[in-house]
């Protein structure tokens, strides 16, 4: 294959104002392959096919906006290609053929048990569904609920139910993911091509196909709810078991190896391989784990608050004046670094979204953001984070970090009277309530769950603080308005990403405790949905390379 970049073509806008979608702007595979042939400098009946592998808006000489495109380019004489690409003399034309992600074979040690995964995120169903496509037939254990009972009951929590600890934003089928923009870029190196087959099966399981070319793929909560409901059956179609209200609440461990998992304080169920998927709000459990001294450390992460806008406010920035608002909800990324060296940055940018309440354990409150796969809320919100590390909570041991956590999302919950506080940013640096200043005219927050105008400062640490308002500020010389006192605050943004590391050696299991596999993000070893599911595609490697399936593997188990 012919790889060809930088391929722009000026997007046309009608008179009538018409909002684009992305399926608008496309241009046809014609049009495409005229531009390739043209570029290789061949005759365009030489190309057998284009493949869209990146696209993008490139705004930066608006009022003309471009779409930019990296293609793969076939020739019907494949002989011809490697001649194709060499003789031409553009730095933007390469031979390339993306990575072919491929699954180990067995190995050869028999595995008696099936394995167990405990947890059902992204690292959780991943590695789940690979080894149930591969024979493994694995057991999957979920602490909440499906997908379907889970809606209900945060909606319910939303609507002023009561919260329910075991089924909720971060606790469920899909994990916290979830409910969220379903946001699938990453930064991790695909040489393997995980990355590729992450969005390969995500597509196969129902989401859409332009996520396999988009610069910046997304799904959206409505849609990424059938497709983690898709993906469970095709783990039960193919031998796979999944069991939901199951927590694991003790391992059993004998000689250094794991013997099984206690469920729900009961039930021993006899496992020699768990791949331990617990996401990064399953405190109790790393508690635990703690407590029977599995090796973890401490490690960095960041806090801070859920900042909202007008979309039109980011479209307009990002796109010009004359066009913002008739082009799909754009997006951001800012970073900055503060005076004293703290870095602040913006992190799951949600165009056209919603802030939701995200707590998990009653007396605290947590939020997140989300969007639909439309992006049409006309609100655009994400975090705007300070990074911390264990010197400034002052880590005393490997769980510091949740206990920091705990103290801010108590602070929330005070400071909003058991809803989400939320603040005008003009007040917030003024250091005054913004309860005062409610009027007509006044934006209101788009939130998923009850809310209150309240006084944010105070809730960061002093030093938090400073940096995040610093921050804020540098990011308006960007987007003009960005610090304006109307910019809405929610608080508190604390589950960024896993306070704590679990140990793993070069077999992807614990040092000191064979047969267990930390995974994902709560482990330690992912930042998001597509870097989470990859960790699970790796560790389910681990094990099928590692074994063979035996006999012993049939037989259903059943949890009372």
């Amino acid at each position: 294959m012919i790889t060809v970049s930088q391929i722009k073509t000026e997007i046309r806008f009608d008179s009538s104002g018409k909002k684009l979608e992305l399926a608008d702007m496309l241009d046809s595979k014609e049009v495409l392959k005229k531009k390739a042939a043209k570029i290789l400098g061949i005759h365009m009946t030489d190309v057998s096919d284009v493949t869209i592998l990146k696209h993008s808006i490139d705004a930066r000489k608006k009022p003309q906006i471009f779409q930019v495109y990296t293609l793969g380019v076939t020739l019907k004489d494949k002989s011809l290609e490697e001649k194709a690409a060499r003789r031409c003399k553009n730095s933007n034309v390469t031979l390339h053929t993306p990575p072919e992600y491929q699954f180990p074979p067995s190995g050869k040690s028999e595995l008696k048990q099936r394995p167990v995964i405990v947890g059902m995120g992204p690292a959780g169903l991943f590695c789940g569904y690979m080894l149930a496509r591969h024979g493994y037939r694995p057991i999957l254990l979920e602490r909440g609920y499906d997908v379907e009972t889970r809606t209900r009951d945060v909606e319910a929590y939303w609507n002023g139910g009561s919260l329910n600890p075991e089924s909720n934003v971060q606790f469920g089928e899909g994990g916290a993911g979830t409910f969220s923009d379903g946001k699938l870029n990453t930064l991790v190196k695909d040489k393997n091509g995980r990355n590729g087959e992450v969005l390969r099966i995500f597509v196969e399981c129902g989401a859409p196909e332009r996520i396999l070319y988009e610069n910046k793929p997304h799904i959206g909560t409505d849609i990424l709810k059938r497709v983690v409901v898709n993906m469970r059956r095709a783990i039960t179609e193919n031998g796979g078991e999944v069991h939901f209200g199951a927590k694991v609440t003790e391992l059993e461990i004998e000689q250094g190896a794991l013997s099984g998992v206690r469920i729900n304080d009961s039930e021993i169920l006899p496992a020699t391989q768990v791949v331990l998927a617990i996401g990064h709000s399953a405190r109790d459990t790393v508690t635990y784990l703690d407590q029977i001294r599995i090796p973890m450390e401490a490690k960095s992460f960041a806090v801070g608050m859920r900042v909202e806008h007008p979309q039109r406010l980011i479209n307009e920035c990002m796109y010009g004046d004359k066009y913002g608002n008739m082009l799909p909800a754009a997006p951001y990324k800012l970073t900055a670094q503060t005076s004293t060296g703290r870095g602040v940055y913006s992190f799951c940018m949600c165009p056209g979204g919603y802030v939701v309440d995200a707590s998990s354990e009653p007396g605290r409150i947590a939020v997140n953001g989300m969007s639909c796969s439309d992006r049409g809320s006309g609100k655009a919100n994400s975090a705007i984070i300070v990074q911390v590390d264990p010197a400034d909570y002052g880590a005393n041991g490997p769980t510091a970090g949740i206990a920091f956590q705990r103290q801010l999302e108590e602070k929330a919950y005070l400071l909003g009277n058991g809803c989400v506080p939320v603040q005008y940013y003009g007040d917030y640096k003024r250091d005054q309530s913004s309860g005062s200043r409610l009027d007509p005219d006044s934006p209101q927050p788009d939130i998923k769950g009850a809310y209150r105008f309240s006084n944010l400062r105070g809730l960061l640490p002093v030093s938090c603080e400073q940096a995040f308002i610093e921050g804020m500020e540098q990011f308006d010389r960007v987007i003009s308005g960005f610090a304006g006192d109307h910019a809405l605050l929610s608080g508190i943004e604390s589950r960024t990403s896993s306070p704590v590391r679990i140990c793993r050696d070069e077999t992807l299991q614990c040092p000191t405790v064979r047969g267990l596999y930390p995974c994902g993000e709560g482990a330690g070893y992912a930042g998001g949905i597509t870097s989470a599911a990859m960790d699970g595609i790796r560790v389910a490697e681990q094990i099928a390379g590692s074994f063979c399936i035996s006999a012993g593997l049939l037989g259903e188990i059943d949890l009372k």
